[in-house]
């Protein structure tokens, strides 16, 4: 019994989020009891495109290519300047393809190795905290770029190059800002890095570029998701079903748990007329709140039901994700490197990383501002 409690206190532990939702949607059964309506909750193209882009970045990165990239761009580097920004602007750049979690689970281990080799370690917490928000930030310009902007582009009815559009600004400012941070960092010379990093088989990566291509035709609308997601499926239990476990399926669970609890919620008409009432002229405002709370993919995922104003609802989850540690779920990737690694470092590093991200999130809430005033 002990031992069962044990385990349970440790998934717990590790599966928060997911916890945290299913105790939710339990809650919320009280109030709406089940019944076949539950299965209309839960968006299925939305969870089947997910699963095709988890399983193909996770194809990718057990190949190497994203190390083999890095290790490319540092071969011609001779100072730190350069170093940090090749390894900030690396995670920026990838995770508009490749998801923040995906970029910051590749990137910051490389990096963290990069300064050892280096002889640079003294820079590992501003390295790590610029990098963390460059995922979280280049994320924010497409719909594979985070989980929320997958479920709110199939949510909305946007088109791909409307998200975009509407993401743009902000990323480009995000940018900018990084690269003037870089800039005024101080500079010093370092011996050239003795890193390598070996691309896997070529006809894996083959298999990976063709799973990634037919995941785009799903965001395009060309192909059905659910097609998408049982062709990789099968494509993996006879290819490689290790690769099919290392899914996170904790995130497609919390996916559904919120979906029941959203669908629940939706039925109590009370319930809705008071949080659409909450909401109105306030999305963006309310969306960041929710984020620095519950995170902004739950945000997402609750405030979706209730508002049309997807606009919005896309600007305030995005820019939400910065802020508190647990604004966005892929910020904990990076702290738990960084505690693990250096486990003294982590007071350091929270201050760092709290700092700048609110300094961001407060530079983006004035652009939003600003936008909203000028048209």
């Amino acid at each position: 019994m002990g031992r069962c409690l044990k385990k349970a206190a440790s998934f717990v532990k590790g599966e928060v989020v997911l916890t945290a939702a299913v105790l939710l949607a339990v809650i919320s059964a009280f109030f709406v009891p089940p019944s076949p309506a539950y299965v209309s909750y839960i968006d299925w193209d939305t969870l089947a495109l997910l699963f095709g882009l988890m399983a193909v970045m996770k194809g990718f990165q057990k190949e190497g290519l994203f190390e083999f990239l890095g290790t490319a761009l540092l071969k011609r580097i001779y100072g730190t300047r350069a170093m940090l920004a090749v390894l900030v602007f690396l995670p920026f750049v990838c995770s508009m393809v490749i998801t923040n979690d995906v970029s910051l689970i590749t990137f910051v281990p490389f990096g963290i190795a990069v300064l050892k080799l280096s002889r640079r370690e003294p820079l590992v917490v501003p390295m790590v905290a610029m990098q963390t928000l460059a995922a979280n930030l280049g994320s924010m310009l497409t719909p594979m770029g985070n989980p929320q902007n997958l479920y709110l582009y199939s949510q909305s009815g946007m088109s791909f190059w409307e998200l975009c559009g509407t993401m743009l600004p902000y990323v480009a400012l995000s940018g900018v800002c990084l690269g003037i941070m870089l800039f005024l960092g101080s500079s010093h010379g370092i011996r050239q890095l003795p890193v390598q990093a070996k691309l896997g088989s070529p006809v894996n990566l083959g298999w990976c570029a063709a799973g990634f291509l037919l995941c785009l035709l799903g965001i395009f609308n060309l192909v059905p998701p659910l097609a998408i997601a049982a062709v990789v499926l099968v494509f993996l239990l006879f290819k490689d079903r290790q690769l099919l476990k290392s899914v996170d399926y904790s995130l497609l669970g919390t996916f559904v748990a919120f979906f029941v609890f959203i669908g629940n919620l939706s039925a109590i008409s009370w319930f809705q007329d008071l949080l659409v009432s909450a909401l109105e002229g306030r999305v963006a405002a309310i969306s960041v709140i929710a984020s620095q709370v519950i995170s902004n993919v739950p945000a997402a995922l609750l405030l979706s039901g209730f508002t049309q104003d997807w606009s919005a609802l896309l600007v305030g989850c995005n820019i939400g994700g910065l802020g508190t540690l647990i604004a966005s779920m892929a910020s904990l990737i990076s702290y738990k490197q960084v505690a693990r690694e250096y486990p003294q470092k982590r007071r350091t590093y929270f201050l760092w990383f709290t700092v700048s991200n609110l300094c961001f999130l407060a530079l983006l809430l004035l652009e939003y501002a600003l936008i909203q005033w000028l048209f």
